[in-house]
């Protein structure tokens, strides 16, 4: 009954599903989705528009439009919101899935449900609270606009009322009843349990914090929940159940967490990440450095390094890099004899390796939270990556000395001259980004906007490869992926806020200062804590959630801020890209179409390479802060 269309009637208890009720289903999730894609590719296009409006009229004409950024961060939450909704939708909301893919085909297909359910749960009992915020905010008026502020704070409860209704549709399409029924029931148990345990758990005091933020966390991502409403789960409960705060509050914490300005970055710097793929950019880019390295014993994997540093200065997104570079090479790499598995682990590896190379979302994310320069950390993130990347050639080189060029041709000089004038515009663009930034041109936000219209001219002129008929899936994509990582940072930062209030913050203050060996041991320790907490959390939500903690108390021991930032993010990146756990990885694998067992046994070897240069960076200072 797996895929036929049916409707479900009940004769004799027995439930039956019939063609008019999926096909019923199938049209309205059809229909609800377009009237969500559709304003969100809208909203991705306006943002565009406006920040790079914005930078033509205060730096070109001289003339500052002292309504765009309002406008922008007006726009910037409905992004994320109706972003959320299509991320949902699409089940494209970030979730630790090794545990699940681990169970039998009955087991995981319960599990999906439950996940869905447990969403469900969460965005049900949010629903009211967000409605009573966005009611509270109409009595703010805009500065620059005039306009009541509910106009931007209607944007969450209904970014929240269409998740709940594409999980209600989701729910009511499983082809099994019976398995839909029993995974509502037991979050539907699960809720109640909690609720009835509620006067137990108020005179427990802190020890709430292990059973919400450990155990209700640990059990939800493990279970597959995704990650935005695992955290989600846990703050509403531990308010709910254990103190007296409003719920209204934590509605205001996400939509404080989701509506940094500087943030809207996030889906500009993915859409260029896109674009660059589009236009073909980053085939340019890899084709030159193949040119000069391609007849090297282990050339195109030195090639893969050299790329995954370059396209990373470009798109900022992981997933975006690795999908631009993985289907130039790896078919040669392939030709050549290079092992599929061999090929995942190094791309995988690359992925964590330039973690900290601008514009990274992970160091936007933490100039957003703890208030570091973005000039600062984008400088500072250059050299690490270069430290971890000499590691990883190394390795290569030891891999690959024996490997057997006979039937490779070298480039002659006129084609490497070729391949670098035809390169030169993509070459240049993360030189563009990052000088746009540093001259002042354009902030960490709007910097992207320059990126794309550059991008957008090099495909037209320079390329001539710009398919309209992908620009709309593209800025679908884009809405897709940023609703996904700031519904992450919105109840991370519910999360956090939490934790603070419940003095958590201090007592981890001062156990970090008192540790034995002083900035030695902190940086230690945090390397340790960082890599669990990206092979399980991944980078954003994890810096969202222990940043304002740690940050501080780096200072307080003596560590560098910026130092502090390209140590733990490279350690974070390690969890991130390393089996069994770490989501990096398969997405590499899934990048490369190749099976995840295949890359488990070399990936071993390029994660010590990457913690060797972890240990570099971390020992020498200089090599982060050496150009601030």
């Amino acid at each position: 009954m797996a895929h036929a269309e049916f409707t479900e009637i009940a004769i004799s208890e027995v439930v039956i599903e019939t063609p008019r009720r999926r096909s019923w289903l199938d049209t309205l999730d059809a229909w609800m989705g377009l009237l969500v894609e559709i304003p969100a590719a809208l909203l991705v296009v306006a943002e565009i528009v406006i920040l790079f409006a914005g930078v033509v009229a205060r730096y070109g004409l001289h003339r500052p439009l002292i309504w765009s950024d309002e406008l922008a961060s007006i726009l910037f939450l409905w992004l994320a919101m109706l972003g959320a909704a299509v991320a949902f939708r699409r089940g494209e909301h970030m979730r630790m899935t090794a545990m699940v893919a681990r169970a039998s085909p009955a087991m995981r297909a319960y599990l999906d449900l439950v996940a869905t359910a447990a969403a469900l749960a969460f965005l049900v009992m949010i629903a009211w609270p967000s409605w009573e915020y966005a009611y509270e905010e109409s009595f703010i008026t805009t500065p620059a606009l005039q306009i009541e502020n509910i106009w931007r704070a209607a944007a969450l409860p209904v970014g929240i009322g269409l998740m709940a209704l594409f999980a209600l549709i989701r729910l009511a399409r499983t082809a099994n009843l019976k398995t839909m029924l029993l995974a509502v029931a037991s979050i539907a148990a699960i809720v109640a349990l909690f609720w009835l345990a509620q006067p137990l758990l108020k005179p427990l005091g802190n020890l709430n914090l292990v059973i919400f933020f450990v155990g209700v966390v640990g059990l939800c991502v493990f279970a597959g929940v995704p990650i935005a409403f695992a955290f989600g789960l846990a703050i509403f409960g531990y308010l709910a159940l254990t103190t007296r705060t409003p719920l209204m509050v934590l509605v205001g914490r996400m939509d404080e967490g989701m509506s940094h300005l500087i943030l809207l970055s996030v889906p500009l710097f993915v859409f260029l990440g896109l674009l660059i793929e589009m236009t073909g950019m980053a085939r340019a880019m890899v084709t030159f450095l193949a040119s000069l390295l391609g007849h090297v014993r282990g050339g195109l994997h030195y090639v893969l390094v050299g790329a995954m540093y370059l396209v990373s200065g470009i798109s900022g997104a992981k997933a975006a890099d690795m999908a631009a570079v993985a289907p130039v090479l790896f078919p040669e790499m392939k030709a050549r004899g290079a092992k599929p598995g061999d090929l995942v682990a190094l791309l995988s590896a690359t992925g964590a390796q330039t973690e900290t190379i601008p514009p990274s979302l992970v160091l936007i994310t933490i100039g957003s939270v703890t208030g570091v320069s973005i000039a600062a950390l984008f400088t500072g993130g250059l050299l690490p990556g270069v430290v971890l990347a000499i590691t990883l050639c190394a390795l290569v080189w030891w891999r690959y000395r024996n490997e057997d060029m006979s039937g490779v041709r070298r480039a002659t000089a006129a084609e490497i001259g070729k391949a670098f004038i035809v390169s030169v515009p993509a070459l240049a663009l993360p030189f563009v980004i990052r000088a746009a930034v540093v001259e002042g041109i354009a902030t960490a936000t709007e910097v992207s906007t320059i990126g794309i219209v550059y991008g957008v001219l090099a495909g037209l002129l320079v390329y001539r490869r710009f398919d309209w008929r992908r620009l709309m899936p593209m800025l679908i994509e884009t809405a897709a992926l940023s609703g996904a990582i700031l519904m992450i940072i919105g109840t991370a930062t519910g999360m956090a806020w939490g934790l603070t209030q419940s003095g958590f913050s201090r007592a981890l203050a001062a156990a970090m200062t008192g540790l034995p060996g002083g900035p030695a041991t902190f940086i230690a320790v945090s390397i340790v804590a960082f890599t669990i907490l990206g092979s399980v959390l991944e980078g954003i939500p994890a810096i969202v959630l222990f940043g304002p903690l740690l940050f501080p108390i780096a200072r307080a021991v003596g560590v560098h801020e910026v130092h502090y930032a390209m140590v733990i993010i490279l350690a974070m990146g390690i969890g991130l890209f390393a089996p069994p756990f770490g989501v990096g990885y398969y997405a590499a694998c899934a990048i490369g179409r190749v099976d995840p067992a295949e890359g488990i046994r070399p990936i071993w070897g390029y994660l010590l390479a990457l913690l060797i240069g972890l240990i570099v960076v971390a020992i020498f200072p200089w090599i982060s802060i050496g150009f601030l």
